[in-house]
């Protein structure tokens, strides 16, 4: 029998170029994903730096100073020392609860940044009903706390796991009715169509000034799903010793730690993307590529200028939610859920009403 050895090399040859094709391509497709991972996790030390000065400032302190110039390293210096403290478990609670509980309030906020367009060729997927994902997923993050105050097996904790569930529940409803308003008036669901119904006008052309009770709406019940002052009350430290974080030492309490500033960074963005006209210039009329004589074929220049407006006008509401923190006092529990239930809920079903009125009419 004779064997026909360059056939056998071609066929070896073959073989080895499709794996390496398809090893290729698995790494691609990761690619923009751990990209999208690294900039969340350089935005995240960025806001906690900004928090830490903008809060020295108002109180009128130096802020961080060592770590780093003007110490911007500080939260990598915090986050290292709890990656290498003691994580403890409680003797009585449930470990498995215990442990899961975190990951899951990281995990769901994570992938909320998936559908959120940094550029009209920069999201890592744009859904048909891309929002309303979001809205979904983020309502996972308060089983996540309530499973940690629960496993935690401390009434402390169990009391702040369960004023997270309310407290998210509460304002759930008012800032998913403020959505569905966007949506009206954009006619889509999709992040990147409710960036580009706001893109005719520039700056008039947002859905602040069509919709400037459900931007007010939206931006109370973000601050409280984010349970930022004054609505901390799950954390309340004078009531609950820090509510479901009690028992949490180490890297575990470094994450509800990462998902609360998540939060407030996906909740920021969501603000551009609905209300701030997301990547779009405000001047109308007045294009990027014109302004700075770049051939509009340049799509790496504009992606870049796309991302610097996004983010430019994400870190002016966090710079508003930051102030806010260090500004107004805790509300209580009642006040809390009665400013939920009995004026933001009617409020923003109003508007949602006003705003079907309205499309309804210019039909």
């Amino acid at each position: 029998m004779i064997i026909d050895t360059t056939g056998v090399q071609a066929i070896n040859s073959f073989s080895i170029l499709e794996s390496l094709k398809e090893v290729y391509g698995t790494i691609w497709m990761l690619v923009p994903i751990l990209i999208l991972i690294l900039g969340i996790t350089i935005g995240v030390l960025v806001i906690v730096w900004l928090e830490r000065e903008i809060s020295a400032g108002i109180q009128q302190r130096i802020g961080p100073e060592y770590a780093g110039p003007l110490g911007i390293l500080q939260a990598l210096a915090d986050g290292t020392k709890l990656l290498f403290k003691e994580n403890l478990l409680p003797a009585r609670g449930d470990k498995g609860l215990f442990s899961v509980g975190p990951s899951i309030a990281v995990i769901s906020i994570l992938l909320s940044y998936s559908v959120i367009p940094f550029s009209y060729r920069l999201i890592l997927v744009d859904l048909s009903n891309g929002v309303f994902l979001w809205i979904a997923i983020s309502s996972i993050a308060p089983i996540g706390l309530l499973m940690s105050g629960y496993g935690s097996n401390n009434k402390y904790s169990f009391l702040g796991g369960l004023r997270a569930a309310a407290q998210s529940i509460s304002y759930e409803i008012p800032l998913t009715l403020c959505v569905l308003s966007i949506s009206l008036l954009s006619n889509s669901l999709s992040t990147v169509d409710i960036v580009e119904a706001q893109s005719k006008y520039g700056l008039w052309g947002w859905n602040l000034w069509r919709q400037p009770i459900g931007f007010l709406v939206f931006i109370i019940s973000s601050l409280a799903e984010c349970e930022r002052l004054p609505f901390d009350l799950p954390e309340a430290e004078e009531e609950l010793v820090a509510g479901y974080q009690t028992e949490y030492s180490g890297i575990k309490f470094g994450l509800f730690y990462v998902a609360s500033y998540l939060n407030l960074l996906v909740s920021s963005l969501f603000v551009t993307v609905l209300y701030l006209g997301g990547w779009n210039f405000s001047i109308p009329y007045i294009f990027v590529t014109d302004l700075f004589g770049i051939n509009a074929r340049d799509r790496v220049f504009e992606t870049t200028i796309d991302i610097f407006i996004t983010l430019g006008k994400t870190f002016l509401f966090l710079f508003i939610s930051i102030t806010t923190r260090w500004t107004l006092p805790r509300l209580r529990m009642d006040q809390l859920l009665n400013l939920g239930w009995k004026f933001l809920l009617p409020i923003s079903l109003g508007n949602l009403l006003l705003t079907t009125s309205s499309q309804l009419l210019s039909l």
